[in-house]
């Protein structure tokens, strides 16, 4: 068997438990659902395929650490990739704290937002977070996999801590959806800040 075969078949593998699985649907909406599985719901938009490898629920655990704060953070994320058909994606991710133990200590930070490919390649991503902050990065697909971007403007509310800028880089590993995040916020200067690995459990 070569690696071909051998990413194939443990691409299938993964798929028997995702493959079924979507979001929760409304029956009485009167336009289509979104969809985070690629076999059901909508065509994806043409505009979209370069962010294809992106649809999808995932799950899984990082890090968080920054100099003003006393860790690094265990934490635990699920992202959701979905669309309805037009030339863009909806983005939610929810985190939740965990114990050294692994066990849930608290529901943490939250941002919504939208994928936004346009006709040259490049990328917006439009981020608004629970903490008050909102972000618009700019980037471009790294390859068929992976993608980076980088922040061109970030507001914020007064009681929103000081953001000055963002950085982040998203990729598939072995199947898994791995990324990074480094920030620039409360008087220090770009650095890391954030990293996890998510597994598909949708799509």
């Amino acid at each position: 068997m070569t690696s071909g075969d051998e990413a194939i078949a443990a691409a299938e593998e993964r798929a028997a438990s995702t493959r079924d699985r979507n979001l929760p649907l409304w029956d009485d909406l009167p336009i289509p659902n979104d969809t985070a599985n690629l076999r059901e719901g909508p065509n994806l938009n043409d505009a979209c395929l370069a962010l294809l490898p992106l649809v999808g629920v995932w799950r899984g655990e990082g890090e968080i650490d920054y100099p003003t704060i006393d860790g690094p953070i265990k934490f635990a994320q699920q992202l959701t990739v979905s669309h309805d058909g037009r030339p863009f994606l909806f983005h939610e991710a929810r985190s939740w704290l965990l114990n050294e133990d692994g066990s849930v200590l608290r529901p943490a930070a939250r941002e919504t937002g939208f994928w936004r490919p346009q006709e040259d390649d490049t990328l917006e991503l439009l981020l608004t977070h629970s903490s008050g902050i909102v972000e618009l990065y700019y980037g471009k697909p790294r390859s068929q996999t992976s993608w980076e971007l980088g922040t061109d403007a970030v507001i914020r509310t007064a009681t929103a801590k000081e953001v000055t800028g963002a950085q982040r880089l998203y990729g598939l590993v072995n199947g898994d959806l791995g990324y990074v995040e480094e920030r620039a916020m409360v008087g220090q200067e770009m650095q890391p800040h954030a990293s996890a690995l998510l597994r598909r459990v949708v799509g």
